[in-house]
C-alpha cells in the first residue's frame, strides 16, 4: 500500500499462533476459545458477562431483542452515526427515533433527549453512542432514562477502552455492543460483543445468537426461543484474545498520535476534537471540522493521505429512511457536523514521519490559501 492510509489494522504474530493453534486443534466454530474471549473482554470493561457474535450490528439487534424491545417501541438514538446504530433498532422491530447532537462532541445531547422522551410516551429506552472513541455524556443520559424508566443500551462500537471518571465504558447501560470490524480499534477480522451486568440479558442474548437454545444446562437441542446464528468463530476470538492483550498499547499510540495533532493543529482555522473532563478519548477516529473540508481532503488525496468522511450523510436524511416518519424532523448540529467533519489517520502504525507529513500537509493548505 502506498501512501498513508486512514487505517491500518495491526495482527501481530501472537494472533497467526494462535489461530494456527485453533486449526490444529480441529474446533473451529464456537467453544472455549470464545468463552475465554467472552470472559476476558468482560473483565476488561468491568462487565460480568460477555455474549460475542458475529459482527457489531448483530451485537446491537441481539441485544435489543434481550431487553424486550420490539414492535409497537421507540428508541432515542443519534441521527449522526454509522447506519447500523439505527438500523438494528428497526431489525428488532422497533422504531428509531432521532435527537440532535452536542455539536462539540458529536454525541448524543441529553437536553435534546429529554425533549423527545417528554413529547412521546413510546419511548422505552435510549442508544446513545460513543461515538469516534469519545463516550456520550452517559451521567445525564442515565438520569433521563431513571427518570422515565428507560433501559439504556451503549453503542461502543467505535469505544473500545474509552472511559468516563475512571471507568470504561460497556458497564453504564442495561448493556452494552462492541464492533471488532479490522478499522476498530482492536480487530476479529468481523466480530461483535454484549457486554451487560444482567443475567437475564446475558442468557437471552446467549440463547438468541444460538438459534434460541436454553443455555442453562447441557440442553443443547431445547429451543426456548426463536432465534439466529450469530455465534462468533473460535478462530476469530483466537484473533480477539491477541487483540485485547494489546489494545492498551493501540490505545495509547491513538492518543500520542491524537495530542500531537491537538499541539500542531491548534493555531489553524479549523476545529479538533473536544474531550470534556472526566472522559478519556481512544481515538478510534481523530475527527477536525472545518467548513473548508471537501477542499482540504482533495488536497490531502492528492499527496497520498487517507482522510475518512464519518458521516457525510445524517441517518435520518438517508434514502432508506425515508419511509420512517421519525426521520422528517430536523437535527442542524448533526446536520451541520455532516457538512464539515474529516478524520485523519491516527492508528497505531502511524510512523513519527508519517504523522509529521500529514501535519505539514495540512499546514500547507492554509497556508495556501
Amino acid at each position: 500500500m502506498t501512501g498513508i492510509s486512514i487505517a491500518n489494522p495491526d495482527i501481530g504474530p501472537d494472533a497467526y499462533d494462535r489461530v494456527h493453534a485453533i486449526l490444529e486443534s480441529g474446533q473451529l466454530a464456537d467453544g472455549p476459545e470464545v468463552r475465554q474471549f467472552e470472559s476476558a473482554f468482560a473483565r476488561y470493561c468491568g462487565a460480568d458477562h460477555g455474549v460475542a457474535t458475529t459482527n457489531g450490528t448483530t451485537a446491537l439487534v441481539t441485544a435489543l431483542k434481550a431487553l424486550d424491545i420490539g414492535d409497537g417501541d421507540a428508541v432515542v438514538t443519534t441521527p449522526f452515526s454509522f447506519v447500523a446504530s439505527a438500523n438494528a433498532i428497526r431489525l428488532a422491530g422497533a422504531t428509531p427515533v432521532f435527537a440532535d447532537i452536542n455539536p462539540e462532541t458529536y454525541t448524543l445531547d441529553p437536553d435534546a433527549v429529554e425533549r423527545v422522551v417528554r413529547q412521546r410516551s413510546d419511548v422505552v429506552g435510549l442508544l446513545p453512542v460513543h461515538l469516534y472513541g469519545l463516550p456520550a455524556d452517559m451521567d445525564r443520559l442515565l438520569e433521563i432514562a431513571a427518570a422515565h424508566d428507560l433501559v439504556v443500551l451503549e453503542d461502543a462500537c467505535q469505544a473500545h477502552g474509552a472511559v468516563i471518571d475512571g471507568q470504561p465504558v460497556g458497564r453504564f447501560g442495561d448493556a452494552a455492543c462492541f464492533s471488532f470490524y479490522p478499522t476498530k480499534n482492536m480487530t476479529t477480522g468481523e466480530g461483535g460483543m454484549i457486554t451487560t451486568t444482567r443475567d437475564d440479558i446475558a442468557e437471552r442474548a446467549a440463547s438468541h445468537i444460538n438459534h434460541g437454545r436454553d443455555v442453562s444446562g447441557d440442553r443443547g437441542y431445547d429451543h426456548v426461543r426463536l432465534g439466529n446464528n450469530h455465534r462468533l468463530t473460535s478462530l476469530a476470538a483466537a484473533i480477539g484474545r491477541s487483540q485485547l492483550e494489546r489494545l492498551p498499547e493501540f490505545t495509547h499510540a491513538r492518543q500520542a498520535n491524537a495530542a500531537t495533532y491537538d499541539e500542531r493543529l491548534a493555531d489553524l482555522p479549523l476545529e479538533t476534537p473536544s474531550v470534556p473532563n472526566g472522559m478519556e478519548h481512544v481515538y478510534h477516529q481523530y475527527t477536525i471540522s472545518t467548513d473548508e473540508r471537501d477542499a482540504l481532503a482533495s488536497w490531502l488525496a492528492d499527496r497520498d493521505i487517507g482522510t475518512g468522511i464519518y458521516y457525510p450523510t445524517p441517518i435520518h436524511q438517508q434514502p432508506a429512511y425515508d419511509s420512517v416518519s421519525t426521520a422528517a424532523s430536523s437535527h442542524p448540529h448533526a446536520e451541520a457536523a455532516a457538512r464539515r467533519v474529516l478524520s485523519l489517520p491516527v492508528h497505531p502504525n502511524l510512523s513519527d514521519d508519517e504523522l509529521e507529513t500529514v501535519i505539514e500537509a495540512i499546514t500547507a493548505f492554509y497556508d495556501h490559501q
